[in-house]
């Protein structure tokens, strides 16, 4: 992997920079679109591609080992080739949704023991066997298999957490030294800082995962129902530690205005499932505040579901229309609110990238989260 930073924000941290990896260059900040099961929901991949663009998308590994399983992806050739996808991809490691089984599965030393979602069967993750997973699913980043702590969480349990996310590290680190890649590309790898949100314990994992010299890191564990502020208190804690030459993932965050405060903070790499969840619900997001679609005040609304025509469902269609297909429980209409909003996320973060280029990011943030600030 290759990192080159652009540009830094005159008034604060915002970066544009670029990354570079097999399956093409992305241009960052960026967000990456959820494609969780090997599918961004609803949304063909031709779609993707031609309206909504994403540089990279994201996979996760906990899915895609129950189904359909390294045997099918490895014979396949891999995820891309699995699913037609032929620009980045990165797998998170399954740690979040180990964290999100609370009732199904148990933590210890070696690793975690749980009960699969589908048919109630046990599994077990280590560091060293997460890691011959992400080579068998063959994204073009790979996480580190980290505990994500819940919100709240006590102080003694996020520290031993943090620690024991420390030392599973080291043995992803080492396992992944014996475990050559399967296909004909390489992988990068990234390694998470944890902490809850304790200003000491992230302090203190940053440093530790800093010092680690991975190509790239990322942070996990916020995001978790915490309030926004200290979301943003904790990433400017760990942004001013991480080194300013490699990429910086925030995991699972957030709303276009999450989005923006973390960009302003430092912070190159997001993903989420807001956008197409969200969208599946009927909330749209726009640059003037979110609509809800299923409220009554649009049935009659014949104008196009969004003017600034970021991607073609939003001049192709009207608001009543589209409240017309939620009303009759139509799939359409959550493919096309899904289209919209993960357009309209990507449009977001490069509008950003140009604004941090031409020096003007934080007037236009400013401007911006007061905008998107409102409902509709």
């Amino acid at each position: 992997m290759d990192f080159k930073l652009e540009a830094t924000d005159i008034a604060g941290q915002a970066r544009a920079g670029t990354i570079t990896l097999d399956h093409g260059t992305i241009e960052t900040p960026i967000f990456m679109p959820v494609g969780t099961v090997g599918t961004v929901k609803g949304v063909h991949q031709k779609e993707l591609r031609d309206e909504i663009n994403p540089d990279i998308i994201l996979g996760n590994t906990y899915h895609l080992y129950l189904r359909p399983g390294t045997n099918i992806l490895e014979k396949a050739g891999g995820l891309h080739k699995f699913m037609n996808w032929d620009r980045n991809i990165l797998t998170d490691s399954g740690g979040y949704q180990v964290y999100s089984l609370s009732a199904n599965r148990k933590i210890k030393e070696e690793g975690v023991k749980f009960k699969s979602h589908i048919d109630g069967s046990y599994h077990t993750f280590t560091p060293e066997n997460v890691m011959e997973i992400q080579r068998s699913i063959g994204a073009d980043i790979i996480m580190a298999f980290d505990e994500c702590t819940p919100y709240p969480c006590d102080y003694n349990y996020a520290k031993r957490s943090m620690h024991m996310t420390h030392r599973w590290l080291e043995r992803c680190l080492t396992h992944l030294d014996k475990v050559p890649f399967k296909y004909d590309y390489s992988q990068t790898f990234f390694p998470i800082v944890q902490g809850s949100t304790y200003k000491d314990l992230r302090k203190q994992s940053a440093e530790y995962i800093a010092g680690v010299g991975a190509e790239g890191n990322a942070i996990g564990g916020l995001s978790v129902g915490e309030p926004a502020e200290e979301m943003y208190a904790m990433t400017e804690v760990v942004t001013a530690i991480l080194p300013k030459d490699k990429p910086r993932y925030l995991m699972g965050v957030g709303t276009p205005i999450n989005l923006l405060e973390n960009i302003a903070l430092g912070i190159d790499m997001f993903d989420c499932v807001m956008p197409t969840r969200n969208g599946r619900n009927g909330m749209l997001f726009t640059a003037h505040g979110t609509i809800n679609i299923k409220n009554k005040k649009w049935e009659a609304d014949f104008s196009a579901i969004d003017e600034m025509a970021i991607t073609w469902v939003d001049t192709e269609y009207s608001k009543a229309y589209l409240r017309h297909l939620f009303t009759v429980n139509e799939m359409l209409g959550r493919q096309i609110a899904t289209i919209h909003n993960l357009g309209f996320y990507l449009w977001l973060v490069r509008e950003a990238r140009k604004h941090i280029l031409a020096g003007d990011y934080t007037p236009w943030k400013n401007m911006m989260v007061k905008q998107m600030d409102k409902r509709l």
